[in-house]
């Protein structure tokens, strides 16, 4: 799925289908993404994921979840999430990203997207087929992917009604989360660190940079990275770095070692060096052929 690059924190563009519509509404696929796993992100938009074919684990804000084909999940705001399988099996689903100024700017309206779709709700929803008002979830989000997919122009009444019906009925059913201010406190410091490696990533960062960021020492750095990210700082920033570079290989017409130099490798034979081992090709042969690598149908 080309161009699915909605996660504002990971892409910092938020490509949705219409102008002036903040709903993306796409199709996808876990096999296109590197080793079948999509790089943790967050963004403020709320997330709805339909599972089409297959199954895969979720993870969100460190909590790992099995969707099953016929269910899905919600994801609330600025949640750290991503989908994965540890056995490589291919997962089809359909994501629909809602950002809160579809809403307008109604002082009453707002204040209740940012009590539901705030820090101190559930960070996720599982949707069961079986529970009636669960399903009736799973059957809008097939609905907008229809209106928006369909052989004639979408409808952007219709397409706007149903979002924020889709939003309304999760939102009757999110709770407030029991726990304290230590784990709000928690996620904006990761919140944070990877803000700052999405920001600086074409400068040299250490590690002490990144922790640093995020108000937190190494050690500590290191551990929310690997028990909620799934990852080390270095792995993630590295990550990102090759996100970028794919980026810059499909739309620019850069050479490759600007791109390197851009993306912030000290040296081109690495970079073309890692780019191969994590892609399967070299920069050029990637930019001929027209695949999305890292950030294929994204995430």
């Amino acid at each position: 799925m080309k161009n699915l690059e909605v996660f504002s924190d990971l892409s910092e563009r938020l490509n949705y289908n219409l102008p002036d519509l903040p709903l993306y509404v796409r199709r996808g696929s876990l096999n296109e993404f590197d080793n079948f796993t999509a790089a943790a992100h967050w963004h403020s938009d709320v997330e709805f994921i339909y599972i089409l074919e297959g199954s895969m684990e979720y993870s969100v804000n460190g909590q790992t979840i099995k969707l099953e084909q016929g269910n899905g999940i919600f994801v609330n705001s600025h949640r750290l999430h991503f989908g994965f399988s540890h056995t490589h099996c291919n997962c089809a689903f359909i994501v629909i990203v809602i950002h809160s100024s579809l809403i307008g700017e109604g002082s009453f309206i707002r204040a209740y997207w940012e009590e539901k779709f705030g820090p101190n709700m559930d960070d996720f929803v599982l949707l069961a087929e079986q529970i009636s008002w669960q399903h009736e979830i799973l059957l809008s989000i097939q609905s907008i992917y229809a209106e928006m997919h369909n052989s004639f122009a979408p409808n952007p009444f219709r397409l706007t009604s149903q979002a924020l019906s889709l939003c309304a009925g999760i939102g009757d059913h999110l709770q407030q989360k029991v726990g304290d201010i230590h784990d709000v406190q928690l996620w904006t410091n990761i919140q944070k660190m990877t803000r700052f490696i999405h920001q600086n990533y074409e400068q040299k960062i250490t590690l002490e940079d990144i922790a640093s960021s995020g108000a937190v020492c190494r050690s500590r750095c290191c551990t929310l990275f690997n028990k909620y990210v799934g990852q080390t700082p270095n792995n993630y920033l590295t990550r990102y770095r090759l996100h970028k570079s794919c980026e810059m290989l499909r739309e620019t017409k850069r050479s490759v070692s600007e791109i390197a130099l851009a993306c912030g490798f000290q040296s081109v034979s690495y970079f073309s060096s890692l780019f191969r081992k994590q892609i399967g090709l070299v920069p050029l042969a990637y930019r001929k052929s027209g695949m999305n690598g890292l950030s294929k149908t994204e995430n």
